[in-house]
């Protein structure tokens, strides 16, 4: 399957090639959502715990849990230092292990294209949010050209390579997010576009970075030398420098919230 494909269970990998990008997206995505300070929360596919640390940085929660599939996801989220008072489980977006009305606030960040029911994860969160309470989320524009490391995959396509997708690639479009979140019974929705930026200090740490990815590490490792070396070189040709040789690159995410009804 795709998603068994792309999955991630690394978490120091994953901090490397995606921590950094779910941060910059969750840093404007906590700031839009302008969360009162003091409430419980929720974050499903929580990973190695990325954006559950930014909870505590940025939302003053009174509790968190997070739910991640991956065992060992969840093994480096639990020593992250600034998440030592999260509580952490394994669990199913589509079967959350909790009760009715049981969160404040419920995010799924980066992850509903991963679901393969998204309607049903998303009527998950409604579930477990009390009445009034928040449910939010943001992912990659994947359909859209704007996740990270678009030029990569853009190349790599280019040379007949398929790219693993997500098993619910079309998530995290404007409009198939609106339909979730209408179809779970929440209120006051917005939505919101976010366009992040990432510098690596050369093409040499953004090459490191890329093939310590699931996905990319196994098909870089079933290719043939001489395309893995040509697959660099129009990397190095593609990719902009700046006059210090950093590179930037940049990704889109779509972002929803609404409201449990009173």
């Amino acid at each position: 399957m795709a998603e068994q494909k792309i999955r991630f269970e690394d978490g120091e990998a994953y901090e490397r090639y995606m921590g950094v990008w779910s941060r910059l997206v969750g840093e404007e995505f906590v700031r839009w959502m302008a969360p009162k300070a003091g409430l419980s929360w929720i974050d499903v596919g929580c990973g190695n715990g990325a954006f559950t640390e930014l909870v505590f940085g940025r939302c003053a929660p009174n509790s968190v849990d997070g739910v991640d599939p991956s065992e060992e996801q969840i093994a480096y989220a639990r020593v992250r230092p600034a998440t030592t008072t999260a509580r952490y489980r394994v669990g199913d977006a589509m079967a959350l292990p909790y009760p009715v009305d049981s969160f404040e606030v419920a995010v799924m960040p980066l992850v509903i294209f991963f679901v393969p029911d998204p309607s049903v994860g998303v009527s998950e969160m409604a579930r477990v949010v009390k009445p009034g309470g928040l449910v939010a989320a943001y992912g990659w524009d994947l359909l859209g050209g704007g996740r990270p490391y678009q030029d990569l995959q853009d190349e790599m396509q280019s040379m007949g390579i398929v790219i693993p997708m997500p098993p619910s690639s079309g998530a995290a479009g404007r409009e198939a997010l609106e339909g979730f979140w209408t179809g779970a019974g929440l209120d006051s929705i917005e939505t919101k576009v976010f366009a992040v930026e990432r510098t690596f200090a050369d093409l040499e740490t953004y090459w490191n970075i890329v093939q310590g990815s699931p996905s990319a590490s196994r098909i870089f490792s079933a290719m043939d030398p001489a395309a893995f070396a040509g697959l660099k070189e129009r990397m190095r040709r593609r990719l902009q420098t700046d006059s210090d040789g950093h590179i930037v690159c940049r990704a889109r995410a779509n972002a929803i919230m609404g409201r449990v009804p009173s």
